[in-house]
């Protein structure tokens, strides 16, 4: 008789990021179970949850609602719950089992660094942050580190923005594409209270205006090495903790809007002041610190391990996903045109 593949159950496999995972995953021979509000396990169903996780192999979670999105305060509720929820669910399904998972990946965020404009944020010497996003990110890896999984090697990885085909990528193309893929220049600020800090021990109060000038950094990762991080940390059974992953030079505004405007072919882009973002980003229904944050992240523990990132060109992957999706768009037009 031939042993069974080994399991991998992956929670919020629904998202960009999950399904490139969940694809992956398979394609090295894994039996994958995947937790979610339309999965196989669903989350109400505690029982199912518990089953799954008993005797994975691995456990990786990306649940939680998108931040690409206004923060309202029901938004805001939901961003903290979404994630700190299902954490907590598994966290009591890991403890729970008889089998654990020899190693659970939980997906956190490098927004949880301090706008950095000096010198980037690593594992070892970088400075957390303030307000609404910094205090989600540090909840959600309080729950995920809380207690004692003495058989589980668990590792929180602090997420750049993924570049691919993915609402990050989307919406950066989209701005460029519309006109407004000048350099974004944060400043005074309308005065509001969405960035206002949550949970049990809040930070922060209104939003800062940092005068960057457009120069405020970009730290990123592509998806096929998000993919690549989580093969190589399967693979090690000496790493722990919190593992930044994002590619190990960080772009700038600036650099990164001329490339977007480069990717979609558009000559000009207007530069933006914080306020006219405000305006924008309403009407695009998300925020502006997800593109005036300064997010500046090294990899210091996957470099320091010998992980070797296949795509460090930024504008080599802006155009590879401006391409495809082109691609996808006239094969639409095609169909419909068919269909009339």
């Amino acid at each position: 008789m031939s042993a069974s593949p080994p399991r991998a159950v992956v929670a919020g496999a629904g998202g960009f990021i999950g399904e490139a995972l969940v694809a992956s995953l398979a394609d090295d021979g894994y039996d994958v179970v995947s937790i979610g509000r339309s999965s196989s396990v669903r989350w109400r169903d505690v029982h199912a949850v518990a089953e799954a996780v008993d005797g994975a192999d691995l456990l990786i979670n990306l649940a939680g609602k998108s931040v690409d999105c206004r923060y309202t305060d029901a938004n805001r509720d939901a961003i903290l719950s979404s994630r700190v929820d299902t954490t907590r669910a598994l966290h009591e399904a890991v403890a729970a089992a008889s089998v654990p998972p020899r190693l659970w990946l939980n997906a956190s965020t490098a927004t949880i660094y301090r706008h950095a404009m000096d010198r980037p944020n690593t594992e070892s010497t970088g400075e957390l942050g303030t307000g609404f996003s910094v205090d989600v990110a540090k909840a959600w890896e309080r729950a995920f580190f809380a207690g004692d999984l003495p058989r589980t090697r668990r590792v929180a990885l602090r997420l750049a923005i993924v570049v691919g085909d993915g609402p990050a990528t989307r919406m950066l193309l989209t701005l460029a594409r519309t006109g407004l893929g000048g350099p974004q220049h944060d400043g005074w600020v309308p005065p509001h209270r969405r960035y206002r800090g949550i949970g049990d021990d809040p930070t922060g109060g209104r939003p800062h205006g940092y005068r960057t000038r457009g120069r405020q950094r970009f730290s990123w990762v592509h998806i096929d090495d998000v993919v690549d991080v989580v093969r190589f940390l399967a693979r090690r059974d000496d790493i722990d903790g919190v593992v930044n992953v994002a590619a190990p030079k960080a772009s700038d505004n600036r650099a990164l809007m001329r490339m977007l405007r480069d990717a979609v072919g558009m000559p000009v882009g207007l530069p933006s002041l914080r306020w006219m973002l405000e305006i924008a980003m309403w009407a695009l229904r998300t925020e502006p610190e997800l593109i005036l944050k300064s997010r500046w992240v090294a990899p210091e523990r996957l470099v320091e391990a010998g992980f070797r990132f296949a795509r460090t060109d930024l504008r080599e992957a802006l155009t590879d996903v401006e391409r495809g999706r082109s691609v996808k768009r006239r094969a639409a037009r095609l169909t419909r045109s068919g269909r009339s």
